[in-house]
């Protein structure tokens, strides 16, 4: 694997494709989204990486600041921007109602997600799939990006039920303007 990411070295996905970039939810950077494992661009734990590389697959503990009046959803999207493809590897989508203050380590878990968290498609599956990068490719960034939105995602997009839609279709379908976003990333690298 060490060969494949000296190959693969300056091959990186277009960051302008995350979800931070697309028109549909662009907004105000009111959110400050934190977590207490990690500081923005520090390293990621490896219990938080994916069980392929020794991680628990363990999603961090993530907190925000208070959401603006008239919040009726949040979206959550965590992609790994340096992932040596076109797009943005989606590693988590979920809808998560405006009364939870936080997620605890494992919310996004998806056997058992956490109080008011609804979990979507990503690139890889269902619930958060941690870091594990190609090895010898050089540090990722994995940007958890969260969106306070002003209108609910609708339960069906594209005449597919939302938890069945592809996560780029999914974040072309949010309706309403987005109040306030904000962004943690953190790094891993083998």
């Amino acid at each position: 694997m060490t060969l494949l990411g000296r190959l693969l070295k300056n091959r990186r996905a277009d960051e302008t494709q995350a979800a931070w970039y697309l028109p549909l939810l662009t907004g105000p950077e009111g959110l400050t989204l934190t977590s207490d494992q990690f500081g923005d661009g520090d390293a990621m734990l490896l219990e938080h990486c994916g069980k392929n590389i020794g991680g628990r697959d363990l999603s961090p503990r993530l907190s925000w600041s208070p959401l603006p009046s008239g919040t009726a959803q949040l979206l959550l999207v965590m992609e790994d921007i340096d992932v040596p493809m076109t797009k943005p590897a989606v590693h988590c989508v979920a809808l998560i109602d405006p009364a939870c203050e936080g997620l605890e380590p494992g919310a996004l878990d998806a056997r058992q997600p956490g109080r008011g968290v609804r979990l979507m498609r990503s690139t890889i599956g269902r619930g958060y799939h941690g870091p594990g990068p190609i090895k010898g490719h050089g540090p990722h960034r994995y940007v958890f990006q969260l969106f306070a939105l002003a209108t609910p995602v609708d339960d069906s997009v594209h005449t597919k039920p939302v938890d069945r839609a592809r996560p780029r279709v999914l974040l072309s379908a949010v309706a309403g303007p987005v109040l306030a976003r904000g962004r943690l990333t953190g790094v891993y690298e083998r």
